[in-house]
């Protein structure tokens, strides 16, 4: 039986005939895992599906940003935005989009995100009209956020369930909204799509910016996923989606408290999905749920939970065809056996992992593990052999990591750049550990995560020994800085 239908207005779109006649016979799901593989060919990351296919050919997202603006121009070479149906980008951001959208914060502050506060520096964002979407926040005072990272400050972060509802109609009334914070009597295809968005976003925002600023804002829109599921739906397919759309919002909060040393918070929003995927009976779910409980364990100090969690994750996703995601969790098992001191078989999961990396992408691969490519195969591996006290292959990884890493996952370079100080610093090699941690430090600020900053501390605690070297005092005076 279809969902009941919304009897609020929806948002008038002129549909792009330009794109769809780009797209030809393929179906969107088609047309989407082309623009996927384009993107892998130009080392950009998409989370391009069906329905991102249908919002742009309704009209709904008038410019790409930029991250699908480089795909598609890719794609069509010797085509502009333009020939492909897209509004110029001054017309649909910039300083007289933004004035439009902080008049209209001002004019309806109930459907906007402005009492929102800055993420990082705790000043009032602005509404924005960005390409991808309208009912944005920009933060004028940082421009790292002036082009591709205010796509991604969606309205879910303001915690209200009527953030949430909105936050796929592009902040559009809907039925349920502020005058009306409770649940809809059936969640249907708008809500699940709302979960779903506020999960890939927050993603994306854990990407840049780490956990430390976002875990607090994110337990809003997890108790709203919740509560839809309890009011119940009127198709399967409806079910079947809040249930997959819940428990990986629930993999996401948790990590962003596990990346803010909530180690308590995070293993309970990881045994919640991990239910949710028993209950649904959904595999994929559950081997993401395995794979985050078995990176938390090795944190916390469990690494014999940690290898049975990642073996029981191996379990779960033997049949979704994906070697990436396989060898992700052997990575997460190599991880538990460092900590039990085991090298030997730290070693064998380690080639398990290789040997399946190298199987290459799929089209089967989890859309949440966009982040895993060479650069976290090279990372994790790095730590393996930190936390066996492998100092040389440590550092030689580290510094693989750190020149393979993509430059929009500001998160990790800031993390790979900590490892490899603190790798160079068990080495010896004073110097070297003190730059690259003065690279790190310089990453915080638009990034804050507490085990990136603890990563930089156990750094400065090697090299203090060395504080007559200028550049030590030099890293060593700013780190200092960096945590008062």
């Amino acid at each position: 039986m279809a969902s009941s239908p919304s009897t609020s207005p929806r948002p008038q779109h002129t549909p792009n005939t330009a794109f769809r006649a780009l797209r030809g016979h393929l179906s969107p799901g088609e047309f989407a895992a082309n623009v996927r593989r384009s993107a892998r060919e130009i080392g950009e990351q998409v989370s391009c599906d069906a329905r991102y296919i249908g919002r742009v050919e309704s009209g709904e997202i008038r410019c790409p940003n930029y991250a699908y603006e480089r795909v598609f121009l890719h794609m069509f070479p010797g085509t502009s935005l333009t020939d492909m149906g897209f509004a110029p980008r001054e017309s649909v951001r910039g300083r007289a989009a933004r004035a439009r959208g902080a008049h209209a914060v001002e004019e309806a502050p109930r459907r906007s995100t402005a009492r929102c506060a800055d993420l990082t520096h705790g000043q009032l964002p602005l509404h924005t009209d960005h390409p991808d979407s309208p009912g944005l926040i920009a933060f004028p005072n940082c421009p790292e956020y002036d082009e591709e990272s205010d796509v991604l400050r969606r309205a879910f972060m303001t915690g209200g369930s009527a953030a949430l509802a909105t936050a796929s109609l592009g902040g559009a009334p809907h039925a349920w909204s502020a005058d009306r914070p409770t649940c809809p009597a059936y969640a249907g295809d708008t809500e699940a799509g709302a979960v779903e968005e506020a999960v890939r976003h927050i993603r994306l925002l854990d990407d840049r910016h780490g956990g430390a600023g976002l875990y607090h804002r994110a337990a809003g829109p997890l108790r709203t996923a919740y509560e839809l599921l309890d009011a119940g739906t009127r198709s399967q397919a409806v079910a079947d989606r809040l249930h997959a759309g819940a428990g990986e919002l629930a993999l996401s909060v948790g990590w962003l408290a596990h990346d803010s040393g909530r180690y308590a918070d995070a293993r309970s929003h990881y045994a919640e999905a991990l239910a949710t995927a028993r209950v649904a009976a959904d595999p994929a779910l559950e081997a993401h749920a395995f794979c985050n409980t078995a990176f938390l364990a090795r944190d916390a100090g469990r690494p014999r939970e940690a290898v049975r969690a990642a073996q029981a994750g191996q379990q779960a996703a033997r049949g979704l065809g994906s070697p990436h995601l396989l060898s992700l969790l052997a990575l997460r098992e190599a991880g538990g056996w460092a900590g039990l001191g085991d090298t030997s078989g730290c070693r064998q999961a380690l080639a398990r992992a290789q040997r399946l990396f190298a199987r290459g992408v799929r089209d089967d691969d989890p859309e949440w593990m966009s982040f895993f490519g060479e650069a976290e195969l090279e990372g994790l591996e790095a730590q393996c052999w930190s936390a066996l006290g492998v100092w040389d292959r440590a550092a030689d990884h580290a510094q693989q990591a750190v020149r393979l890493q993509k430059p929009h996952f500001t998160r990790n370079r800031a993390l790979f750049t900590a490892e490899l100080a603190g790798d160079l610093a068990a080495r010896g090699e004073v110097e070297e550990a003190a730059a690259a941690g003065a690279r790190a430090l310089e990453f915080l600020g638009p990034v804050q995560s507490t085990r990136i900053s603890a990563m930089l501390q156990a750094a400065a605690d090697r090299l203090r020994a060395f504080r007559a070297e200028p550049a030590v005092a030099d890293f060593l005076s700013r780190q200092a800085a960096a945590t008062a």
